[in-house]
């Protein structure tokens, strides 16, 4: 009689509320706040238009983070938006949102990886990078409690780095430079943008099968996160176009740095290593996310079965983790860092109209998931036409991939 496949260790709950905020700042107060005010503010065209284009992207993530809290507070399982798609709609739509979710932030894992090493070590960024992403998934490979750990000592050390800039720059002299006109467009093209630095809000949920009374814990966890994320953001913004204005702004490549410089310019190494801190602590929960993702598509058979392998000391999908990272170090080597930005902003925002469409099932005449699915739409399509065009061509071969995995299951009934 053969022997019955032994049964998967199931993860574990360890996160408490103090954790899960952690890992949503961690998640969010990283690379974007050092890199997107610059062409935020150029596509936005003004002062007032980048203010407008930080309240927009908030805005929507405001609603995806309802949606988000919603649906992960009724299916606390790891997996996210690919779950929801998958239980509320139909399959296919849960495939969209989960392979939307694995392309765009291994995209975004592989610019944090790269932003680190361009902030550390300028002369040799992707040597840095690599090493970062091993060292990380370390991390990730010791445990969940590891993670949310290692996220609190990042959001701390950002959350200090940033309030140094700020009053830096406040004491500064104002040395503002007008832009131009606020373009409509512009400020959709540069909630896109900032986007980029908004999306991780809802990773706890990503981990919803380690949360603690999820039903709780992750519905207050991450608007408590995304509303300190957005003070932040709005604090660093304004005293951005103070001391700098949107001229300068739009030109810099490392806003912060040359905020700092305005008023403390011994501050500037300080910022460096901030924003290193900061990446490093946005890679370490992309690939705790992406983990998790792999782990719940591979259970349903859309991805090799093997990486739904869970460590039984530690309690970690450990081959996804794995399988995760080195794809990561692959596009270290041969990623471009400004494209990447558009590109996984648009794949997450489609990831997160899955999310929104799938609350739309829970009740058809709640206005914030309908709000959040057109915000996501409407944003994504107004992302740089080569961001737009390549996310639809990985979208076309997830089609292909979903349809080779339908057949496999049918022929195998």
């Amino acid at each position: 009689m053969p022997t019955p496949p032994r049964a998967r260790p199931p993860l574990q709950r360890r996160l408490g509320l103090p954790s899960a905020i952690a890992i949503g700042l961690a998640s969010m107060l990283g690379a974007g706040v050092f890199a997107v005010w610059g062409p935020a503010a150029l596509a936005a065209g003004s002062g007032p238009g980048l203010l407008a284009a930080l309240t927009l992207a908030g805005g929507i993530a405001y609603c995806n983070a309802r949606s988000t809290a919603r649906l992960a507070a009724r299916y606390p399982q790891a997996g996210g938006a690919y779950v929801y798609g998958t239980r509320r709609i139909n399959p296919a739509v849960g495939f969209t949102a989960g392979w939307a979710f694995l392309v765009g932030k291994t995209a975004s894992a592989a610019a944090m990886a790269l932003t680190l090493g361009a902030y550390l070590l300028p002369d040799h960024p992707r040597a840095i990078a690599a090493a970062a992403v091993v060292a990380l998934c370390a991390i990730n490979l010791l445990g969940v409690k590891k993670t949310a750990l290692a996220s609190a000592v990042f959001a701390a050390s950002t959350l200090a780095v940033l309030a140094a800039v700020v009053v830096a720059g406040l004491t500064g002299p104002v040395a503002a430079q007008p832009l131009g006109d606020t373009h409509f467009w512009g400020i959709l093209t540069a909630a896109g943008f900032i986007f980029f630095a908004f999306a991780g809000y809802a990773r706890v949920a990503t981990l919803g099968e380690e949360v603690t009374d999820p039903e709780r814990t992750i519905p207050r966890a991450i608007p408590i996160a995304l509303g300190i994320t957005f003070a932040v953001y709005l604090l660093v913004a304004v005293t951005a176009l103070i001391v700098l204005g949107p001229g300068m702004l739009a030109a810099s490549t490392a806003p912060l740095s040359d905020l700092a410089g305005a008023g403390a310019p011994a501050l500037k190494p300080l910022v460096a290593v901030g924003a290193g801190v900061a990446v490093a602590g946005v890679l370490l929960s992309l690939l705790a996310g992406i983990g998790r993702t792999s782990l719940a598509m591979a259970r349903d058979r859309r991805l090799p079965g093997g990486l739904a392998a869970v460590s039984e000391r530690f309690g970690v999908p450990w081959a996804a983790e794995l399988a995760a990272s080195a794809l990561v170090l692959v596009l270290v080597s041969t990623l471009d860092l400004r494209g990447a930005i558009g590109f996984s902003s648009f794949c997450v925002l489609i990831y997160y109209a899955v999310a929104n469409a799938s609350a739309v099932t829970l009740d058809r005449r709640a206005p914030i998931p309908w709000l959040g699915l057109a915000g996501c739409l409407l944003v994504a399509v107004s992302l740089p036409w080569a961001a737009v065009l390549g996310g639809l061509a990985v979208f076309a071969v997830g089609a292909a991939w979903y349809a080779v995995t339908e057949r496999r299951a049918a022929e195998s009934h």
